[in-house]
């Protein structure tokens, strides 16, 4: 017990002696303190105290004030306040301040050392308690953190292979090269300048990206067909959505995605396909992301037609907001600058052009 070390507060020499030889006599250490105030500056100057017992009545600074200054600065102090029987009021209102407990006067030797230990016991338990849950959290903290790393790996390594796959589908359908990694960018620049978290930006963003990987099942002779297609043709053609959709649905991290997939062809009007979605009952990524899809499809260069400016697009998709598209998304869409679509279309094309000139220099090679 000698590493136990116990303040004794009390402006009474013959208590302060008597708690003090009895707490020696037992191998406690023992320090005697006639007030309150002497009592906090040896506290300040030295941490390594383990129990404080204090009257309630002295002069000066009062127990309660002690403790409530104890209980402040020095929580894991426990307090014992000794007080006389007329005083028993103080001592239970001591307890619902903070302190551990309270002793009558005149009281017992046993009693004493009984209080002494409980209190030094409580105090160990807790502090046994603390520092394991300190190493729990600590664990729990370094796990999560591999965990989050493992996930972050995984979901990574997915993103890749998404990418692949949109490469393989640009690779497919040749006219709308870079189209994906376009729509993508446009639809993330709309969806930040709504304040939408990151997590959900993720989420849309894959949606976007693979918002025409239905197409990898529709045949070459309707997708690569260079006239207008037939009625017959078109039928199939819109399947696109629906089979993206059944591609998609089954894998769990890209649930919300298909969904976007399954809606990109809705208009706000309810006049779009596959099954004629208005309002808010189409996904709000996908309502992101026809603004986006549209923007890029008008301001890119198609073999039948030029591509139309950026203010151009700017007001076509103004003139279609409340039909083709969610009023509130165009409303945010105009007030981005014109700039940040210049630069953005700017930086994929230069993403693009390696790809695009790798492949063909293979395929003069092969033939």
């Amino acid at each position: 017990m000698a590493d136990e070390r116990i303040l004794v507060v009390d402006d009474e020499d013959l208590i302060r002696e008597v708690i003090c030889s009895t707490l020696g006599q037992a191998g406690f250490e023992c320090r005697p303190m006639t007030s309150g105030t002497e009592a906090l500056a040896i506290l300040e100057s030295n941490h390594d105290y383990s129990l404080v017992l204090s009257d309630v009545i002295m002069q000066g600074m009062d127990g309660l004030t002690l403790l409530a200054r104890i209980r402040q600065k020095h929580a894991d102090i426990p307090v014992v306040m000794v007080t006389a029987v007329h005083d028993i009021s103080v001592a239970l209102a001591a307890i619902r301040n903070g302190a551990y407990d309270y002793l009558l006067k005149p009281f017992e030797r046993e009693q004493l050392l009984a209080m002494v230990r409980r209190a030094l016991e409580n105090r160990r338990l807790k502090q046994e308690n603390l520092a394991y849950q300190t190493k729990l959290e600590s664990l729990v903290s370094a796990r999560t953190e591999m965990l989050r790393q493992a996930l972050s790996d995984l979901e990574r390594s997915y993103d890749i292979t998404l990418e692949a796959l949109g490469d393989a589908l640009d690779l497919k359908d040749a006219e709308t090269e870079g189209h994906s990694k376009r729509v993508t960018a446009f639809t993330i620049a709309i969806a930040r300048a709504m304040g939408l978290p990151q997590d959900k930006i993720r989420m849309i963003a894959r949606g976007a990206f693979l918002h025409d990987v239905g197409k990898m099942a529709i045949p070459d002779a309707i997708l690569r067909k260079p006239g207008r297609l037939t009625e017959e043709e078109q039928v199939i053609m819109r399947q696109h959505a629906q089979l993206g959709y059944y591609m998609l649905r089954k894998i769990p991290f890209l649930h919300e995605g298909a969904e976007i997939v399954y809606c990109h062809q809705e208009r706000f009007d309810g006049s779009g396909y596959p099954r004629g979605l208005k309002n808010d009952q189409i996904p709000l990524g996908a309502r992101i992301f026809a603004v986006a899809d549209t923007f890029d499809a008008m301001t890119s260069d198609r073999p039948y037609r030029a591509a139309q400016s950026i203010s151009s697009g700017r007001r076509e998709i103004e003139r279609q907001a409340g039909k083709q598209f969610d009023p509130d998304i165009v409303k945010v869409f105009l007030a981005i600058p014109e700039k940040l679509w210049h630069e953005l279309r700017t930086e994929i094309e230069a993403q693009t052009a390696p790809r695009r000139f790798g492949f063909s220099r293979v395929a003069r090679v092969n033939n």
